[in-house]
């Protein structure tokens, strides 16, 4: 069915923000976000798309690396590729990489535009939509396991992390073998088989829906690799956008 024009004018009305994508981390991951957005948005012509500011910066320290202390501190790289988008001029930002928001506030400090906390969204989310939801399993990295940023905005849960056995040998692996990580390129295969085993395991010791944590995660995993719900943390972002709620 064809919009009317006076809906297409609402449409894209509602699109007029300047959206900023703070990525990089990793590029494929950042890509993957933006196709998400567009084919979010509602839309009948070019027109009624978001435009879009994307500082895809692969060269941003390695979070998990800083957040262990073996790593080059990312802050002054992440407020660097956000001053970019200060200076194109965007009204709301995002930041396609769960383990970065470690790093959100300092980011925030530096800037004059929002930049919209996606683990705070979740939070919102699963409350509208999972009122009755206890337990959640968790699937991130080992660096933002360490920051506690799920403990944090997700207070009012009992969440369910793989052991640490599990989440060094299968779920980082996964994401950073050098043979078979997501990070290298490999986005089928043994990663997501790592994967699924793990949220397999989350979901015996109790877990009703699964967290998608990481953006590589959610670059691999959907909802059909498993019989309850995979949240994916950029969804909930694109929702709040395209909804016009930021």
């Amino acid at each position: 069915m064809e919009l009317s024009k006076d809906n297409k004018k609402e449409v894209t009305a509602m699109n007029d923000k300047l959206i900023g994508i703070l990525g990089g981390m990793g590029p494929e991951a950042t890509a993957h976000f933006y196709f998400k957005l567009i084919k979010a948005t509602p839309s009948k012509t070019d027109q009624d798309h978001f435009r879009v500011i994307m500082d895809s910066n692969s060269k941003i320290p390695d979070r998990t690396s800083a957040i262990f202390g073996n790593g080059e501190n990312p802050v002054p790289a992440l407020i660097e590729t956000a001053k970019t988008l200060e200076c194109a001029k965007v009204d709301v930002a995002c930041i396609p990489c769960i383990t970065a928001h470690y790093f959100i506030d300092e980011i925030q400090e530096s800037i004059n535009f929002p930049i919209l906390n996606a683990l705070r969204e979740l939070d919102i989310y699963i409350k509208a939509n999972y009122p009755d939801i206890k337990n959640i399993g968790i699937l991130a990295t080992s660096g933002t396991l360490k920051t506690g940023l799920f403990n944090k905005y997700l207070s009012d849960y009992n969440l369910i992390y793989p052991n640490d056995d599990i989440q060094t040998n299968k779920v980082m692996q996964a994401i950073y073998s050098p043979q078979y990580g997501i990070k290298s390129g490999v986005i089928e295969g043994k990663p997501i088989d790592m994967l699924v085993e793990t949220g397999e395991i989350l979901i015996k010791n109790g877990a009703q829906i699964l967290i998608a944590g990481c953006t590589e995660i959610g670059l691999v995993l959907n909802s059909s690799h498993f019989d309850i719900p995979l949240i994916d943390p950029m969804d909930v972002v694109i929702e709040a956008i395209v909804k016009n709620k930021c």
